[in-house]
């Protein structure tokens, strides 16, 4: 079996969620809410080390993928892509090979016989870097196991050392718990002195983005979705900042593309085509890795439908072998009534059992600068939302 878990929650977990407060990880509980489970899953090694190469073999057909689609508008539109993030999108200039998003996380399922397939990947706004480069290393080390999460530290460093920031925002900085930590975190994390500022605190002046009175913003990270500009009041006015160049953004604006799903049933219908685009080994990882995803309904039966810019599992839906809904997500918000949606074929989380009962395991695996590492685990119900668990994976030596 490809994860076994460990340990027994502990009596004292008061004592625990301090020290954990302490560290930086502040929301294992939230009021009456336990979040994170106190025990640990164990991955063996060999799996660990194929979903490395996995992911390392995905990320260049991303890239890849990207560079593809920059420039034809019918992709974008394909893409769900915001028309107001368009023009931004064909002027600025692409990172360099590997380095679109150097903040990423990709989300998968890995069966107990370890089958590893791609769910999802999120190039943009990743949430969940304090559960694996804080309280995972802690916590293996306290049960005498090393954590490859251990890396992710320098990794960030290094991404933050290539963007320069000067600034870092999310929505409700100080007040939501979550991105506020995540995002001290990071900044803690950068090694760089940074200004952390809401979004809702920063106002455009003819292009030029500014806070408080008129302190001007010029490099900024933002835990902000880049699709939303489409939707928000004043994204138009932000977006306009963005591709005049009196703001760079990190992630770089292109991440929108890689953090569309569309993208998968772009890859996807290449790898159908057997498009001389992609390598041989290229399509070798597509076949063995994805799933096979596509823009209409084309399954019919055992798929998921979803947005194409779903988050938390917001509009997530699963049918059954007859093509019949089974579940949906009735807790996120359904995304798809400004996105277009994908229908992916259906690949299910395997089931592990804990101390306070039995839980679906999603296996994330962050891309930081370039780099696969650091394993997030999130347990919950077959469809991952809001109300799933943080429990930390560890990887046996052998």
């Amino acid at each position: 079996m490809v994860f076994e878990v460990r340990g027994t929650p502990s009596p004292e977990r008061e004592a625990r969620v301090r020290q954990l407060a302490e560290l930086g990880f502040t929301w294992a509980d939230l009021e009456e809410e336990t979040y994170w489970i106190d025990q640990l899953v164990m991955m063996e090694r060999k799996s660990y080390d194929e979903l490395i190469h996995a992911a390392e073999h995905l990320w260049r057909v991303f890239d890849k993928a990207v560079r593809y689609v920059i420039g034809n508008r019918d992709y974008y539109e394909q893409l769900s892509i915001p028309e107001v993030l368009w023009d931004g999108l064909d002027r600025l200039e692409l990172n360099v090979e590997g380095f679109i998003s150097r903040y990423a996380r990709f989300d998968f399922t890995v069966n107990q016989e370890g089958q590893i397939k791609l769910l999802e990947l999120n190039a943009d706004t990743p949430t969940g870097y304090v559960e694996a480069a804080i309280a995972t290393p802690w916590l293996c080390q306290e049960q005498g196991f090393d954590s490859p999460n251990e890396a992710m530290r320098d990794l960030i460093r290094a991404a933050w050392e290539m963007e320069a920031p000067d600034h870092a925002a999310c929505i409700a900085y100080g007040k939501h718990v979550e991105d506020t930590g995540t995002l001290d975190a990071l900044v803690a994390h950068s090694g760089r002195q940074i200004t952390c500022v809401d979004c809702l605190d920063l106002w455009i002046d003819e292009g030029v983005v500014k806070v408080g009175k008129d302190q001007i913003i010029t490099k900024m990270f933002a835990l902000y979705p880049k699709e939303w500009m489409g939707v928000d009041e004043g994204g138009e006015a932000f977006s306009y900042a963005i591709e005049e160049r009196f703001i760079e953004l990190f992630n770089p604006l292109h991440a929108v593309i890689m953090q569309s799903k569309g993208l998968q049933a772009f890859i996807w219908g290449l790898h159908e085509e057997h498009s001389a685009y992609f390598t041989e080994e290229e399509h070798r990882s597509i076949q063995t890795y994805m799933l096979p995803t596509y823009t209409a309904p084309k399954l019919k039966g055992d798929y998921v439908s979803k947005s194409m810019f779903g988050r938390e599992g917001g509009s997530v839906e699963l049918y059954d072998a007859q093509g019949d809904i089974e579940v949906k997500d009735e807790v996120g918000f359904d995304t798809s009534v400004f996105f277009r949606r994908v229908y992916q074929e259906r690949a299910d989380l395997p089931e592990l059992t804990f101390a306070h009962g039995k839980r679906h395991l999603l296996t994330g695996l962050f891309v930081l600068n370039g780099t696969p590492c650091g394993l997030l685990g999130r347990a919950g119900g077959i469809i991952t939302g809001n109300s799933s668990q943080f429990v930390a994976i560890g990887v046996k030596a052998t």
